[in-house]
């Protein structure tokens, strides 16, 4: 028992408590409810001084957050938009049930745009603005299983054909269009990538947050621009859809606003059975300082509660469960009469003199275009906060039988021709009977009332949305590869790595008068891990309100600077976070006409791994930039252990058809990439985005070799030539051609390669060709690229060759490869590599130690890749197995240790 609780359950003296009630109603009444909230937080304030523990609400009534008398009068027609939305709703059905008829079960998705037609289409009629000469244009983030109802829009207003409908979800030929929201597949329409679902609120989130950023640094005038992130309260479970809310409140972003369709249904059933998903909602973002509005009853409900003096209406609507609610539409009015209003005589009474089926019309505020455009009017005019609007809304909504607020109603893709014909009779389509079964689509004619007031009413707000910018309006020069002369020139005596490399070349870029205001550093609470802790002084640490305080260490030469036009995005301890940040620099070339160039610098291990999905995004998003891969390779980074050490990035990276990944070992050759890189983005606006990987291994670094540029980027060259290595030259006096390999590495294993070319020369008199190798996976693909050429022309004079083959025909021996990640990585180019090919790689579970006993473990050190050079050249008959078991003896390699990849 809790006696506290007792107390405030109990009510000591009803009287007084009613004067209380009466004189804060004449407050209301007299000096409104701003000055009754005054009044409220100095008796909370008295009350806790005095010791109460008045517990936080974060919720309120399970009403609208706008009330009648306060909603303003919604402009148009809204008859006429009725009739649009209802034209929509059926070319919405129609496009997925057409393409369910057809041969191969493409899928597709009705019941999402049938809850959230009227979300949408407020919206596109009264708020959302198009780029345009008097304004930038606003950003959507389109709930991806709703693309259908943005089609039909499209339609409507002649940006797609009716063919293109027809083939939704049918793009191979060129014909269809795409399944959800893909920039990539239509570069020209969609704005963002969102059906991965969680990444849509997380990226809106930072996008809305670089905007206050470009905003701060002048690099875009202020406006009233908005980002607009719809989503669903099933979304809403995914960890990134709420995890960066609290960054919303903090930084007070009310050029923000999320729109949660709130049908209280996720792909299988309920969201909250057994709960309240909209309360839920609202105590998390009101929490985490957002503005938060509730579109929970349409308009007919308004009568009822102005009528329920009691409050026990209101009651019952805070004791009904989600899973209550979605009965009462699923099994229509009299059920609702039985099962909801009955339960209190008070609320029996209310609707005494409704019917079972005025019951039934009985409508949630997300499909009242009236209470929907109260909330936009109201998130527009909101500063300081970031607004979310929780719209209750029917899933399924106008499927009937077919699905309407049923559990399985997500997966409905295809309908019968009783439930088209309920469908079209529902919304009034002037469909014939005779054409039912083809499900026709249905477009009223250009000069239609309906179409022109579509028309209007975009014209009025710039233009047709969603469109995308392809291409900016500017293109930069980019600093030439002679800026970067330091890296090019060998280091002499100072040891380096590549991490302090890319640290001097982005310390030159941002010198840089043209590039360097464009770039964004970010990084996820590691700038002192990778030695860019220079940079807080330099260009000072974005912060939206400037530096409050004296930070600690502000005697030093390198202090923490803090700056309302900081460069630097530091984002805590956030790798989805920093990640979409990043996305949304990358993109702005495309959503704001302003190239930027980011680059993002996480531990290696944490990078495609974690954030692997919205690396995809960003591929979707044709995003343009540099991701960094700090520490790399399973071997570099001292006595981290397994999570840190990362054996994998390149594949993960690799798999991504516009991400361009690269292992760099020398200063030189991270400047030739990022030199390449930046042209490739910012002049020739490629969308393109590239990934190197750096390691925090110190060591001397060579000068570049002449005409090496080339081959780094495509992703091999000749780092030293034995001068034995080219088939018909010997080395020497001797009659016989001097035994040789050709060895193969990238990154800091190549260190290892080069030193092992050493130990054969030295021990068995054996002559190494080494091959710096910055990119096998540009290897592959341009090895690919040439094996299908040529086995698409077969009758061509003549065959194309691998630039791999290129490389090493006419070099003669086996060849060998190394890398600090697994042997699937450098595996790759084995079937464009002639002759024998032996890969060793780190494959298995990272652990710690030193360096050297790491490499020792996974047997890529210098003495293994002799020995597997020696083992290669017994295979082909240069060498024999005495010479093997000699190199076994002399490099002290244990034949019985376990396979790394075993333990």
């Amino acid at each position: 028992m809790n006696p506290l609780q007792d107390i405030l359950d109990s009510d000591l003296d009803p009287t007084e408590t009613q004067e209380w009630i009466e004189a804060m109603n004449a407050v209301i009444q007299h000096d409104g409810t701003e000055r009754a909230h005054q009044l409220l937080e100095r008796m909370v304030e008295v009350s806790r001084r005095a010791g109460a523990m008045l517990p936080f609400q974060p919720t309120t009534e399970y009403i609208n957050t706008i009330p009648p008398h306060l909603q303003p009068q919604m402009p148009g027609d809204p008859a006429m938009e009725w009739k649009i939305r209802c034209i929509l709703r059926w070319n919405a059905m129609a496009m997925v049930v057409r393409a369910n008829r057809k041969p191969g079960e493409l899928g597709g998705h009705i019941a999402s745009f049938a809850s959230s037609a009227t979300l949408y289409d407020v919206g596109f009629n009264h708020f959302w603005r198009a780029p345009s000469e008097s304004h930038p244009g606003d950003l959507l983030y389109v709930q991806g299983h709703s693309s259908p109802g943005v089609y039909a829009r499209a339609f409507l207003e002649g940006r797609l054909s009716e063919s293109q409908l027809d083939h939704f979800r049918m793009e191979v030929d060129g014909r269809g269009i795409s399944s959800y929201p893909h920039p990539w597949l239509m570069p020209d329409f969609w704005q963002t990538p969102t059906v991965s679902m969680g990444l849509g609120p997380i990226s809106a989130i930072y996008q809305a947050r670089f905007w206050k950023y470009l905003e701060h640094r002048d690099l875009m005038p202020k406006s009233d621009r908005k980002v607009w992130c719809f989503m669903g309260d099933g979304e809403c479970d995914e960890p990134e859809s709420l995890g960066a809310i609290t960054l919303g409140g903090r930084e007070q972003l009310d050029n923000l606003c999320f729109v949660i369709n709130c049908n209280l249904q996720r792909l299988d059933g309920p969201v909250r059975g057994n709960g309240k998903i909209i309360q839920e909602l609202e105590g998390a973002f009101r929490g985490a300082g957002w503005n938060v509005i509730k579109v929970v009853w349409g308009s007919y409900w308004d009568p009822l509660l102005q009528k329920d003096h009691a409050g026990m209406l209101r009651k019952l609507m805070m004791e009904t469960v989600d899973g209550e609610y979605q009965n009462c539409k699923a099994f229509g009015g009299a059920y609702t009469r039985e099962n909801f209003f009955n339960r209190y005589e008070e609320t029996k009474a209310l609707v005494a003199s409704l019917s079972d089926e005025d019951i039934w019309r009985l409508n949630r505020g997300g499909h009242d275009p009236h209470k929907v455009y109260a909330a936009y009017a109201a998130a527009m005019a909101h500063k300081g906060q970031p607004t979310v609007i929780l719209a209750k809304t029917v899933k399924g909504y106008g499927m009937g039988s077919a699905g309407e607020s049923l559990n399985p109603t997500h997966q409905t893709k295809k309908l019968d021709d009783a439930a088209v014909r309920a469908f079209r009779d529902r919304f009034k389509i002037p469909v014939p009977d005779d054409k039912l079964s083809e499900v026709p689509f249905y477009h009223p004619g250009e000069d239609s009332p309906e179409v022109k007031y579509m028309k209007e009413r975009r014209a009025a707000l710039g233009g047709p949305l969603p469109q995308r910018r392809a291409k900016a309006d500017e293109s930069f020069e980019v600093p030439k590869l002679e800026s970067f002369d330091r890296l090019l020139k060998a280091s002499g005596d100072r040891e380096i790595s590549t991490t302090m490399s890319f640290v001097q070349a982005l310390n030159i870029v941002l010198r840089d008068k043209q590039v360097g205001p464009r770039v964004v550093p970010i990084v996820a609470d590691e700038a002192r891990t990778f030695g860019m802790e220079g940079l807080f002084r330099q260009i000072g640490i974005y912060a939206p309100f400037g530096q409050k305080y004296k930070p600690v260490d502000a005697d030093q030469l390198m202090y923490y600077r803090e700056d309302a036009a900081g460069q630097v995005l530091q984002e805590g301890i956030t790798e989805c976070g920093a990640f979409s940040s990043w996305l949304a620099a990358a993109t702005s070339y495309s959503t704001n006409n302003l190239p930027m160039l980011p680059f993002y610098i996480f531990y290696s291990m944490f990078g495609f791994q974690r954030i692997g999905d919205s690396a995809w995004q960003a591929a979707d998003m044709r995003a343009r930039g540099f991701l960094l891969g700090a520490t790399a390779g399973r071997t570099t980074l001292n006595g981290e252990g397994l999570q840190h050490e990362d054996g994998h990035s390149h594949l993960l990276a690799g798999s991504i058809p516009n991400c361009k990944p690269y292992d760099p070992t020398f200063g030189f050759e991270v400047a030739v990439i990022l030199q390449h890189g930046m042209k490739r983005m910012l002049t020739d606006q490629v969308d393109e985005y590239y990934y190197l990987t750096l390691m925090n291994e110190n060591y001397p670094h060579p000068e570049m070799p002449k005409g090496a540029e080339e081959g780094i980027i495509k992703g091999m060259y000749l780092l030293q030539d034995s001068g034995a290595g080219t088939k018909g030259k010997s080395k020497g006096k001797g009659k016989s051609a001097q035994p040789c390999v050709q060895l193969l590495g990238s990154g800091t294993i190549l260190r290892e390669v080069m030193a092992a070319a050493e130990l054969l020369e030295k021990d068995f008199g054996v002559a190494a060709d080494i091959w710096s190798c910055p990119s096998f996976t540009e290897l592959r693909r341009d090895g690919y690229d040439v094996e299908r050429w040529n086995r698409l022309h077969p009758e061509a004079k003549q065959k194309r060759k691998s630039y791999v083959a290129e490389c090493l025909e006419g070099r003669s021996g086996p060849t060998i490869a190394a890398t600090d990640y697994v042997r699937q990585y450098a595996d790759q180019i084995r079937a464009f590599v002639p002759g024998r090919y032996t890969v060793l790689g780190t494959d298995g579970f990272g652990r710690s130690d030193t360096r050297a006993n790491l490499r020792r473990f996974f047997e890529v050190d210098r003495y293994y890749i002799a020995h597997a050079a020696i083992a290669a050249l017994a295979e082909d008959g240069t060498m024999n197995a005495k010479d093997v078991a000699r190199a076994i003896k002399e490099y002290k390699i244990d034949v019985d240790k376990a396979n790394p990849l075993t333990v």
